[in-house]
């Protein structure tokens, strides 16, 4: 086709605009796969280009979506052939490079990840960036040797998409999960999920202080700010918190008390860049390790043309668990 369907932003007066469009095959960016795009999903960052209300896109036009399932069409590189499932995530994709959103990309076979057995397109995004960080983040816990009977781990931001994968990863593999949420209405939600206890999240709101009392083993935070402060200073001694997100800021006004005094650890997890090998490992362990009956209960399905009004839901904190995109 000379033209294929995509979501198109353009610099404006004021901001940015987003419209569905027709893009043009020339317009494409270098790479050595093109993609048939199937499944995409909206997560906050998504959110955020869509929106213009951050300036996370880096070049215009744009096609915003950092991830996408989708079947390879063409290929010069040689791992790469015509019909393999395969997955992206991040590497700028709706940032500097054309995104997910669009019937067709191009892209650097370095970027691509196969789709493993048994896993569809559709529930590769049902898991998304945000269930793929999650596992980042569990990964990152097991690593610094965090177990079960070490004791609980809260999940923070817990009702959104990397919270509710992540719930439902630890509870699998055996952990007593406290989920923090501003959303009380949702505590059915998650404890079919397999959060043993709820805290609103205005526990982990106000000034945190220097040390206060140890509450977890560790924590998974996709929130950022004050929460984190808040985490790192209830941590039991030895502990970790995993870092995934900054929904409530980039700041972090904590002190040095938990790392020097508690041995705390801060485990940065950055899903953009991410080794290879490492989000291998990551989609091995998501094809394992998820339930997919919890996977289904915490999927909700959207077309293309929904985005637009799915973007601004989910930066408000709006959207439970997933949203996965129908591209064609």
């Amino acid at each position: 086709m000379a033209t294929f369907k995509a979501v198109r932003i353009d610099k404006a007066d004021k901001g940015t605009t987003a419209a569905l469009a027709q893009f043009d095959d020339a317009d494409l960016m270098d790479g050595d796969v093109t993609v048939a795009v199937e499944w995409s999903t909206v997560n906050y960052k998504d959110g955020l280009a869509v929106t213009g209300k951050a300036p996370v896109v880096r070049r215009f036009p744009m096609i915003p979506g950092i991830d996408f399932a989708g079947s390879v069409t063409a290929a010069t590189r040689p791992q790469w052939q015509a019909g393999d499932k395969v997955i992206l995530n991040g590497w700028g994709r709706g940032e500097s490079h054309l995104g997910a959103y669009a019937e067709k990309a191009r892209v650097k076979g370095d970027w691509l990840v196969r789709l493993p057995e048994g896993l569809s397109g559709r529930e590769a995004m049902a898991i998304g960036t945000a269930g793929y960080t999650a596992m980042l983040s569990v990964l990152a816990l097991e690593h610094h040797g965090l177990t079960p009977k070490d004791g609980p781990v809260v999940v923070t931001g817990a009702a959104g998409g990397v919270g509710s994968v992540a719930i439902a990863l630890l509870s699998k593999l055996g952990f007593e999960v406290i989920a923090s949420t501003g959303r009380r209405s949702e505590e059915g939600y998650l404890k079919s999920l397999g959060a043993t206890a709820i805290i609103d999240r205005a526990e982990l709101s106000g000034a945190a202080k220097p040390l206060a009392k140890e509450r977890w083993a560790g924590g998974l935070d996709s929130v950022g700010s004050t929460t984190l402060a808040n985490l790192l200073s209830m941590t039991r001694y030895g502990g970790a918190v995993a870092a995934c997100g900054l929904a409530g800021g980039m700041d972090l006004p904590s002190s040095v008390a938990p790392f020097i005094l508690r041995g705390v650890c801060l485990l940065g997890i950055d899903s953009v860049m991410c080794p290879l090998p490492r989000r291998e490992q990551a989609w091995r362990r998501l094809a394992a390790d998820l339930d997919r009956q919890k996977l289904s209960e915490m999927t909700q399905e959207i077309e293309l043309s929904q985005v637009f009004e799915a973007a601004p839901r989910i930066l408000e904190g709006q959207v439970r668990g997933r949203l996965v995109v129908k591209i064609v």
